[in-house]
């Protein structure tokens, strides 16, 4: 089977198996998410290995997929807010472990145990909150619409780059980290994104179409700074995928690295424009 119908047909699926999860409840949503947070961070956690640290790798998958968890069934109304506290003592027993470990370079695999959380559960923790509105019309109820609106966006600035770069690509973007990303494919991301942007306005109404485009504007640029930022870690320990799950893809964190930091940068701008 060749790389490319591999990379389609896992694509395919992959989407199919994103958007049902999104769009059919609540539950469905939380475990998927809650299943990406677990791998992305074991995932992490092992290439964290290859720059000689030693990560409290049980510990850190542990902690980010509660703090994933606990955020999502807060926010749904499953657990009350109380329950919040539960993360606390977590994140304070990675310094406490260190002690016992006998590991090298203690400050190291701290930093890479936290680091994981940071970069991988509390964005996805983010994609949670884009699902339902507090708001007097929306409260406590589920609605879909901006995440996977968020998503389609995402794709199209990855889809048109792609496609972009590979006709009429030139110019490099960020040669020391990635030498084939291109000025032209990233502009030509941003061009679909954008008219995504204008299209999807006309169906998910919950955002108006300025406020779509500015999601788009948000996806595009910290999108591609999340993309280049994942290319840097796999470039400093030479590696080409960060991982095997996803067949012509990679691994959990090749196929997400958009969404680390431009779904916090997301979760801000509607914060700003009170829909969240």
């Amino acid at each position: 089977m060749s790389n490319l119908l591999k990379r389609s047909i896992t694509g395919s699926i992959f989407v199919v198996v994103l958007i049902s999860a999104i769009y059919l409840n609540q539950m469905s949503c939380l475990i998927l998410f809650g299943i990406l947070t677990t791998l992305g961070l074991w995932e992490f956690y092992r290439l964290s290995l290859k720059t000689g640290a030693f990560p409290q790798r049980v510990l850190g998958t542990f902690s980010g997929t509660c703090l994933f968890l606990l955020l999502g069934s807060i926010h749904y109304s499953f657990l009350d807010k109380k329950y919040l506290f539960i993360i606390l003592p977590l994140i304070f027993l990675v310094f406490c472990l260190e002690l016992y470990r006998k590991k090298e370079n203690p400050f190291t695999n701290i930093a890479f145990t936290l680091m994981g959380i940071i970069y991988i559960a509390f964005p996805f923790s983010c994609l949670i909150f884009f699902s339902s509105f507090d708001s007097a019309e929306w409260l406590n109820k589920y609605n879909p619409s901006v995440l996977m609106g968020y998503f389609f966006l995402l794709w199209a600035n990855d889809t048109g780059a792609y496609l972009f770069g590979r006709q009429f690509g030139k110019t490099k973007l960020f040669e020391r980290v990635s030498p084939n990303k291109t000025w032209e494919g990233a502009i030509g991301g941003g061009v679909f994104s954008l008219t995504i942007a204008w299209v999807i306005s006309n169906y998910f109404q919950l955002l108006t179409f300025q406020q779509w485009i500015g999601v788009s504007i948000i996806v595009v640029v910290f999108g591609n700074l999340g993309d280049l930022t994942e290319s840097l870690f796999k470039r400093s320990i030479n590696v080409k995928d960060s991982g095997n799950i996803l067949p012509g893809h990679g691994g959990i964190l090749d196929r997400f690295d958009g969404v680390f930091i431009s779904a916090p940068l997301v979760y801000v701008f509607l914060n700003i424009i009170k829909l969240i």
